[in-house]
């Protein structure tokens, strides 16, 4: 009998994750090592005969762009590709597009932790008047305001993308479907902490490498049997 599986996959690297630059909400393209970690990670999942049903991502060109990629290098286009901002990227408000080393440097380690890899503390909000402000941008001009982050923790985060996965996701994996989603380091860890019940105090030591799959396999009830991350 087929059960419901999950293949989560961070997208390849980015040009703000080649400049070490913190990314968020801007809608940055993959740098050419993004482009051939996406390939190489659908050749890992031909190999492992992993055929998805449907695929998610975000409204982010970068994960847009690896989940286009893979379903074109497995030779698997026509399935449906859903999107929505719920899964984008954590909204890094006004450190999106700085150095993180130079914020390091400014806010000193302990601070710089507790925002980048903590749970409930967010960076400092983008000013209301940014030019950077996520209705700006044409694709957000039709959701309300009040929806759109100005910056966000993880615990934020989490809010939004379990919210879209209980429903919209869920319904595919309790028909036993295979479930592809292409989408951000933190909206992944996000769901991680969900799915395999990770306290906020041990979720700052998750990562999620750029390229990386990662795959479960549940039962009817949606618990988990396996869980694997496919490596070359």
């Amino acid at each position: 009998m087929e059960t419901a599986q999950l293949i989560l996959m961070r997208h390849g690297e980015s040009v703000y994750n080649q400049q070490n630059l913190f990314t968020g909400w801007t809608d940055v393209d993959l740098s050419n090592k993004g482009v051939k970690e996406a390939k190489e990670s659908a050749m890992l999942l031909k190999n492992a005969g992993i055929s998805p049903d449907i695929c998610f991502t975000s409204w982010l060109k970068r994960a847009i762009h690896t989940a286009q990629i893979v379903l074109k290098e497995i030779e698997w286009e026509h399935i449906d590709v859903l999107k929505s901002y719920k899964l984008n990227e954590r909204h890094y408000g006004a450190w999106q597009g700085r150095n993180k080393s130079e914020v390091l440097k400014e806010y000193g380690q302990e601070k710089f932790l507790a925002i980048r890899r903590g749970y409930d503390t967010p960076p400092p909000p983008l000013d209301i008047n940014d030019p950077r402000v996520p209705w700006n941008e044409k694709k957000y001009q039709n959701i309300e305001h009040n929806l759109l982050p100005l910056s966000e923790s993880l615990k934020d985060t989490k809010k939004r993308v379990l919210e879209y996965y209980n429903d919209v996701i869920t319904p595919y994996l309790k028909e036993n479907k295979k479930v592809f989603i292409s989408a951000h380091g933190n909206s992944l860890r996000a769901l991680v902490m969900y799915l395999e019940n990770i306290s906020k105090e041990d979720i700052g030591k998750l990562e999620i490498p750029t390229g990386e799959v990662i795959v479960y396999d549940f039962n009817r009830e949606l618990e988990i049997l396996n869980k694997h991350v496919l490596r070359s």
